[in-house]
């Protein structure tokens, strides 16, 4: 199981957003210089976040992005789908008869990733922008 870049960008690039947003709106090129992330890869990832009600863009010389909720309220799972990424520890489709193994029955060990793929989003479930920022300021004190 593994988590692409985008996925991992794009949370680091919201937890930097929800940390300066409630001063003024955040530039890409801010986000991309704290948190050395392509300014072009920063852009199309928040083209999706646009697209998903996730931030919310504001034009003008002092533009930049803000959250369309607060952080408490948004969710890594919502952050995920909004960029298409997906857990998954197995290969096979969960409703599927066939298994991951191209055979016509699931590997001896499906049962297991599959807990732990529903383990992984209940945990992602739980955690919000807001938590990861809280986690941030108390290790730095």
């Amino acid at each position: 199981m593994k988590l692409t870049s985008k996925g991992r960008y794009a949370v680091m690039a919201l937890v930097d957003l929800a940390r300066f947003d409630n001063i003024n709106p955040v530039s890409l090129r801010d986000i991309s210089l704290r948190q050395n992330i392509s300014l072009d890869y920063l852009e199309q990832i928040f083209s999706k976040l646009k697209k998903n009600q996730i931030v919310h863009s504001i034009r003008g010389t002092h533009g930049g992005y803000v959250l369309t909720k607060k952080p408490n309220e948004i969710k890594l799972t919502n952050i995920f789908d909004a960029v298409d990424e997906k857990v998954k520890t197995v290969q096979c489709k969960k409703d599927s008869k066939k298994g991951c193994n191209g055979k016509s029955t699931k590997c001896l060990t499906h049962n297991l990733w599959d807990e732990l793929e529903n383990h992984i989003n209940d945990f992602f479930e739980k955690k919000s922008l807001d938590d990861l920022i809280k986690d941030n300021v108390e290790r730095r004190v």
